[in-house]
């Protein structure tokens, strides 16, 4: 148990405020999760604050554990929800009663500025962690962008010490050609979350670059995110007879599937023997639907739907080569899952190399169809010379097993214990 104020044995008491939570499952809500679980687990209390909405939920009902929901509003064509501005005075009066000794906020959306509002007001130290590119993720969630501008008015009264009513934070209406401008103004409430917290942890260094060009005084520490060996399980499809190569994940607009499915027609033109499996819920949107159905009618892709996390495993044993054409993520939880399983990689990503090591276990190309259909080639090509294979998944297992789930708890109930002393003669 961690020792909240020094001199005290009570249990330590975070409270996680997240805007993804829900209602599909992703990197960010397993992030959170997480941390719920490591704090519970040692003998600590969690108050988890978030958006109303359904999703996968392993916590619910454990002692220690608070969960407070705010009402939502689904994201048009997306399945996100955000938090609408309603209830959020009386949510600070209830953190207030509940008396965290820290306030960790993941992300920049409205319950994002919920924390930030309540650290500030109850005068409670605070972490952000920054899961997101948000200025690559605004190119391809600009509907997103006027759901959340309607903090900005909120934000700018908070940074000068104003008090902030609640009817400031309901959603703004701004029109869709104005986009841009709202993403300038979104950066600069990050710039002020950032500048407002004690301590900002990012999961990458790419991250952490990314939060230096958005604050210069911003305390930034890198801690990636843990991941474990999921369990291997029997081949979930039959084994195709040439080379295999897997994208696992999340399928949305900026995970960029349409350039893999292009690299691999050429892959195929190559190697026709070779075959492409992407594990997700590929029909979510209609353009990459209509791509990875082309790709699957002529018989070079394979499409088994999106998978409980699980059973991932048995998909990852049966692969030769992981394939990864997003340029967004801040670290790909499944890299690392990818990595555990011995798998090499095929990245597009330059700044995302934590276990990635070209030439090595992989390669990093260009993003474009014929760079990443080359880089997959050369990939493909080394698999029958049993050496080489051997080399890159011994380097793959080394590179992901530095950030093991035992390893980053044990690094976030440290972070949290040295913020919370942060706090001088608090009361147990």
């Amino acid at each position: 148990m961690i020792q909240a104020v020094t001199g005290t044995s009570r249990p330590l008491r975070v409270a996680q405020f997240t805007d993804n939570y829900g209602p599909g499952s992703n990197g960010l809500m397993f992030a959170v999760q997480q941390l719920e679980g490591n704090l519970l687990d040692s003998g600590n209390e969690v108050i988890v604050i978030a958006p109303e909405a359904k999703g996968p939920n392993p916590h619910h009902g454990r002692p220690g554990r608070t969960e407070l929901r705010l009402p939502s509003v689904r994201v048009p064509k997306m399945p996100t929800r955000v938090a609408n501005g309603r209830h959020f005075d009386a949510t600070i009066d209830r953190i207030a009663e509940l008396k965290p000794d820290v306030i960790h906020v993941h992300g920049f959306g409205p319950v994002g500025v919920l924390g930030t509002w309540a650290a500030l007001r109850l005068d409670i130290p605070m972490i952000v962690t920054w899961h997101t590119d948000f200025d690559a993720y605004a190119d391809h969630y600009s509907a997103v962008l006027p759901l959340l501008t309607g903090v900005v008015k909120a934000f700018t009264r908070l940074s000068k010490g104003e008090v902030v009513d609640s009817h400031d934070l309901k959603l703004a209406e701004i029109k869709y050609e104005d986009r841009g401008r709202s993403a300038a103004l979104l950066l600069g409430i990050c710039q002020k979350m950032l500048e407002t917290a004690a301590l900002v942890t990012t999961p990458s260094p790419k991250t952490a670059t990314r939060c230096r060009l958005i604050s210069t005084t911003a305390n930034i520490r890198v801690v990636p995110n843990g991941v474990n060996p999921l369990p291997p399980g029997p081949p979930p499809i039959p084994r195709p007879v040439g080379p295999l190569v897997l994208y696992a994940g999340r399928i949305a607009p900026e995970k960029d599937l349409p350039l893999l499915a292009d690299a691999f027609t050429l892959v195929h033109a190559q190697r026709p023997d070779a075959r492409l499996c992407i594990v997700g819920d590929w029909q979510r949107y209609p353009h990459i639907k209509r791509v990875l159905a082309a790709g699957r009618d002529a018989g070079r892709i394979i499409l088994p739907g999106e998978q409980k996390r699980d059973a991932l495993g048995a998909f990852y044993g049966m692969a030769d080569v992981f394939a990864f054409p997003s340029q967004t993520d801040t670290q790909a939880l499944v890299l690392h899952e990818a990595a555990l399983a011995g798998l090499p990689i095929v990245s597009v990503d330059h700044e995302l190399t934590l276990v990635v090591e070209p030439g090595v276990n992989g390669e990093i190309t260009r993003p474009t169809a014929a760079s990443l259909a080359a880089g997959l080639l050369r990939v493909i090509n080394r698999l029958d010379d049993g050496e080489w294979r051997a080399r890159a998944s011994a380097r793959s297992v080394e590179l992901a097993s530095q950030w093991t789930i035992e390893s980053q708890a044990k690094a976030m109930l440290d972070i949290y214990g040295e913020v919370a002393g942060t706090l001088v003669g608090r009361n147990p």
